[in-house]
């Protein structure tokens, strides 16, 4: 069977939740017995958000082979379990760089490079990559930004262009908000409405109209918006605001969005959908008999997408424990020796996350001793991880000054110091330690009980390491190193033993936790705080 097309555009207003949509399908899609992977094709210039500020873009998402993602692509892992690419992510800066390539090459033999044809050639010959494979039945896109705006223009004629070349290979979902007006107690379909008019000047006719709205909506309506937007009132679709994204895939196969889809694409309905596991996970999410309450201690805590995933491993382990994990979110730049004990005393346990920079340090070496002298569970991740070092480097070790080269560049003492690879890198984008990398686990170990066995592959992202001339200093003090990259040496996990659980570990387990197979660390370290 050649591979199908799912097209995921946004109107009226951003941050709509196209993405949850398109994971939606996908995960209904996947249920039916399809192999559906997720595209996100994102406007803006950047080559990838790997140098955007999280305070811009919310959290830099990391694939096993490398690439720097939108946040989007852990919507789609966490609803498939499927691990996403390079390929499943494009920005208009990868398409423009990849054209003037080419041009550079000669490929184009002296022609004018055109947005028509050329820019808009890249965009179809990236979207079609993932069909090109014969992996995949459908291949769900989305389009990153609103209609009409000027930057995704040239996805949109992409896309136009494409549904014409595929005919019934293809189908075009719209996203739209139906707002709601309580001075009047109306929903108003006109934004959506206009929204579609806008599509429809730019050469696209949805064939399913989704409207995001706070209330239900009647049949009258329903009509009302499929007269004026040229759609059958059945591909008319309500998505209701509900207390978890997690509830959307049974709120649309409520609405049959896959079976319109599938009908749309020819495709056999196949049996119901199998969500078992599914609305096992929903029912422990609302369901719990527990509660603990996690300090989330960093730097860019005002946007919670900055820790997008962490969020969610968190929502995963505390399902697996039937425990509901209450965040408390801790600025690392507002954390100070007189208000430290007053912030963390009430504590199950602390995770300090990732980041770069030198700016709220202080504040998350004040949170991992705490930790430390009072026996709460941590968690370091990333930077995290190197903190518990700097700390205990400093406080146990005695070791005046210590510090990661990366925030003191003549430290006396760099327990944290830069890989032997970064040394002649001066470029920012693309060029840190990226993706999956092996792991070697010492037996015994709380992170050899956490997963169960010796042999890991975890995602990492960063330019610093564990400075392994100091590891018998640290060793015979009492902070051990557990987890050890088999092929180069590298510190990966380190444990305080006598600790109830102290865990630092330099990967991001994060990116790897999903709906069906919550991360095994989170796991652990939720229910040593509940112990």
């Amino acid at each position: 069977m050649s591979t199908k097309y799912v097209f995921v555009t946004g109107g009226v207003a951003s941050s709509l939740g196209k993405g949850i949509i398109a994971s939606s399908l996908a995960k209904l899609l996947q249920a039916r017995g399809y192999k559906v992977t997720n595209q996100k094709l994102d406007p803006y210039i950047n080559i990838d958000p790997g140098t955007l500020n999280p305070y811009e873009h919310g959290e830099c998402y990391v694939t096993d082979d490398g690439a720097e993602t939108d946040l989007d692509l852990g919507h789609y892992e966490r609803f498939t379990g499927c691990p996403t690419s390079q390929a499943n992510n494009i920005t208009t800066g990868r398409i423009y760089q990849n054209v003037i390539n080419k041009e550079r090459r000669g490929d184009y033999l002296g022609k004018t490079v055109q947005i028509v044809p050329h820019i808009t050639d890249e965009i179809k010959r990236n979207i079609k990559l993932l069909g090109a494979k014969g992996e995949y039945d459908v291949v769900i896109t989305e389009i990153g930004g609103t209609v009409g705006d000027i930057e995704s223009l040239p996805f949109i004629e992409a896309v136009r262009q494409l549904r014409w070349e595929l005919g019934e290979k293809s189908v075009l979902i719209h996203l739209t908000l139906v707002p709601y007006l309580s001075a009047t107690g109306e929903l108003k379909t006109k934004p959506t409405q206009h929204s579609v008019k806008a599509l429809q000047e730019e050469g696209l006719q949805p064939d399913i109209l989704v409207l995001r709205t706070e209330h239900e909506l009647n049949n009258d309506l329903r009509k009302k918006v499929a007269l004026f937007c040229n759609v059958t009132p059945e591909a008319v679709i309500q998505s209701v605001d509900v207390s978890t994204i997690y509830e959307v895939p049974l709120r649309m196969r409520d609405e049959k969005l896959d079976e319109i889809v599938l009908e749309r694409l020819g495709l056999p309905l196949n049996s119901e959908p199998d969500l078992e596991d599914w609305i096992k996970f929903l029912y422990k999410l609302k369901n719990y008999s527990k509660e603990v309450r996690i300090g989330l201690v960093g730097k860019y805590v005002e946007l919670h997408d900055a820790y997008k995933s962490i969020v969610e491993a968190f929502i995963h382990a505390g399902a697996i424990n039937d425990c509901k994990v209450n965040i408390v979110w801790l600025h690392s730049e507002e954390l100070t020796q007189e208000n430290a004990e007053a912030k963390l005393k009430n504590l199950h346990g602390i995770l300090v996350a990732p980041g770069f920079g030198h700016r709220g340090i202080n504040g998350k070496l004040l949170a991992i001793e705490y930790a430390r002298t009072h026996n709460i569970p941590f968690f370091g991740i990333c930077l995290g991880m190197q903190m518990a070092v700097i700390e205990f480097a400093r406080n146990v070790l005695h070791l005046e000054g210590a510090d990661s080269t990366e925030m003191a560049a003549k430290t006396p003492y760099p327990v944290i110091d830069l890989m032997e690879s970064q040394h002649d890198v001066t470029e920012k984008g693309g060029t840190m330690r990226l993706g999956a990398y092996n792991c070697e686990l010492k037996e015994g170990s709380k992170a050899f009980e956490a997963y169960g066995q010796k042999f890991i592959r975890e995602r990492h992202r960063h330019r610093y390491e564990f400075n392994n001339k100091y590891k018998d200093k640290f060793e015979q003090a009492g902070m051990v190193t557990t987890g050890v990259n088999p092929e180069t040496g590298l510190t990966e996990i380190i444990e305080i033993p006598k600790l109830k659980w102290f865990v630092g570990v330099q990967f991001h387990p994060e990116y790897k936790s999903t709906v069906t197979k919550p991360h095994p660390l989170f796991i652990a370290f939720i229910k040593a705080c509940l112990s």
